[in-house]
C-alpha cells in the first residue's frame, strides 16, 4: 500500500501530489484520481478534432508533419479510447476491430488531405484504392516521393552551381 501510494504520488505533478497527500489508502487514491481525470474533456476533444481535420503540411517536412499529426491523434485517443468488448460470451462481432479500422481510415484521409499540392498524385493514387493502406504505409509512400523530389531539386541546384562556377569571366 505505502509503496503504491509513493509511486503514484511521485508520478503526478506537484500540484496534484499536494491535493492527494492526505489519502492513505492506495485504492482510495487511485479512485480519487480516476474520478477527477477520467472524464473526457469535451472542449479539448473539440479542439483536437478541429486541429486534426484542418492541419496542413505547410513548410514542414513529411516526417515532421506526420509526427505533429500523430501527436494530436494520440492525445485524442487518450480522451476517446476504443471501448473494450464486455460480452460475457466470446464476441463474434469484431466491433473493436471495425472501429479501429474506421479510425485508421480517418487518420489516413486527414494525413493525405493536409499534404501540400505537390503531393496531389500520390494523394489521388492512395484515395482511389478500394482498401486504403494503413497510415505507416501511406507515410512511407509519401516520404519516398518527398525524397525523390528533394533529390531532383538537389541535382538541379548542383547543376546550376556547376554552370555558374564554370562560366567564363569577362573582365
Amino acid at each position: 500500500n505505502t509503496m503504491v501510494i509513493s509511486w503514484i504520488t511521485q508520478s503526478v505533478s506537484l500540484q496534484i501530489a499536494q491535493s492527494i497527500v492526505y489519502i492513505d489508502n492506495a485504492k482510495n487514491l487511485w479512485k480519487d484520481l480516476r474520478d477527477r481525470f477520467s472524464k473526457g474533456d469535451h472542449f479539448r476533444m473539440s479542439d483536437l478534432l478541429q486541429e486534426i481535420h484542418s492541419i496542413k503540411q505547410g513548410e514542414r517536412t513529411i516526417s515532421t508533419y506526420h509526427t505533429d499529426l500523430k501527436i494530436l491523434w494520440e492525445e485524442l485517443e487518450i480522451l476517446r479510447p476504443i471501448p473494450a468488448c464486455s460480452c460475457t460470451v466470446k464476441c463474434t462481432y469484431e466491433l473493436v476491430k471495425t472501429v479501429r479500422n474506421y479510425k485508421e481510415i480517418e487518420y489516413v484521409i486527414c494525413f493525405l488531405k493536409g499534404l501540400n499540392d505537390s503531393y496531389n498524385t500520390v494523394r489521388s493514387q492512395v484515395l482511389m484504392m478500394d482498401l486504403l493502406p494503413n497510415i505507416n504505409k501511406v507515410f512511407s509512400l509519401v516520404l519516398q516521393q518527398e525524397r525523390q523530389v528533394l533529390g531532383t531539386l538537389l541535382q538541379e541546384a548542383n547543376l546550376v552551381a556547376s554552370i555558374t562556377n564554370n562560366k567564363p569571366s569577362f573582365g
